[in-house]
């Protein structure tokens, strides 16, 4: 009924000011929650995703990564749920994405260029395209590409990219291997540190003054290497959260992720975090108690243990615990 609807925008309106910091499918599931909540809420999303559709339109567009952004919008938009399916419709085939393959194996077959196997809509989601697109007709300006699809889908609140400049993910392992490329960083172990290329970047004015205007800041839920880290090794935007005075809550993950986070409890988590100049960043870290709940068919990780306090965050200084079932 319309009074309803007027009554809930209004309830929105006067909601908290919200920033939920990351990337993947969790930053997504996040928001699906928070704007039931408040109107008030910033998304700021990782771009250096080099994998899938993404990664092909930022290789032959220059562009950052894109589907991360797509998924958030999605999330947040006020419209029609045809409306969500096609942004995230992908043309069948892989056309101009690349299907996973082997480390050494060579995709391009002999006689044919990688140029050619690029050619094609197969494997695109609707969604990246029409952003892509969006940022040519702004003359290439990313930012502003993002803030009209922002405005196209009449987003509940706004979806801001970290930087507007493509960036490349390195990490270095536990045997010493340096390993580029957040696709192949997800599927190696152990992880010690990641870092970001070009490191002297410049976060979006959006994402910074969203920060500095938050009541709540939220990190997490999602990849701790590839979807956490990239958004916080952003020059700027750690020094922007330390600043705020802002609830910092730290959403931890219920579960491993095979390959960067296997065998990881909650301390270990929270470890890395300090190992990358970001674990003094939570005031709060809310993590999940019910460790018996059955893990969906085959996943191949394990609930996160609840190790704690962390090494080197633990005192008075150190962040609060929740735990509830989540």
């Amino acid at each position: 009924p319309m009074v309803e609807v007027i009554y809930q925008k209004r309830f929105l309106a006067r909601g908290p000011r919200v920033v939920a910091i990351g990337g993947g499918t969790g930053l997504s599931q996040l928001l699906r929650g928070l704007k039931e909540h408040t109107a008030n809420l910033t998304a700021v999303v990782t771009v250096a995703d080099d994998g899938g559709s993404s990664g092909v339109l930022r290789t032959e567009l220059g562009i950052p990564a894109v589907g991360d952004i797509r998924n958030c919008i999605v999330a947040l938009a006020d419209a029609e749920p045809l409306m969500g399916r096609l942004l995230q419709y992908r043309f069948p085939g892989s056309g101009g994405v690349p299907e996973p393959v082997p480390d050494g194996f060579d995709p391009v077959p002999p006689g044919r260029s990688a140029e050619a196997l690029s050619v094609g809509l197969g494997g695109h989601a609707v969604g990246n395209l029409l952003l892509a697109a969006l940022v040519a007709v702004e003359d290439g300006d990313f930012e502003e590409g993002v803030r009209e699809m922002n405005r196209v889908l009449a987003v509940r609140g706004r979806v801001v990219p970290a930087t507007a400049t493509p960036l490349s993910l390195h990490a270095r392992l536990g045997d010493g291997t340096e390993v580029e490329g957040q696709s192949r960083i997800a599927r190696s172990a152990p992880i010690d540190r990641v870092w970001v290329t070009p490191g002297d970047v410049r976060a979006c004015e959006d994402a910074l003054r969203a920060i500095e205007e938050a009541e709540l800041l939220v990190i997490g839920p999602g990849s701790l290497y590839t979807s956490l880290l990239p958004a916080l090794l952003v020059p700027g935007i750690r020094e922007a959260i330390a600043g705020s005075g802002a609830l910092v809550v730290y959403a931890a993950n219920v579960a491993t992720q095979q390959g960067e986070t296997t065998g990881y409890d909650l301390a270990a988590h929270l470890e890395a975090l300090d190992r990358h100049g970001a674990g003094h960043l939570p005031d709060v870290v809310l993590a999940n108690n019910r460790l018996d709940a059955d893990p969906p068919e085959g996943w191949r990780g394990e609930a996160v243990r609840l190790r704690w306090p962390p090494d080197g965050l633990g005192g008075a200084d150190g962040p609060r615990l929740v735990l509830d079932d989540v």
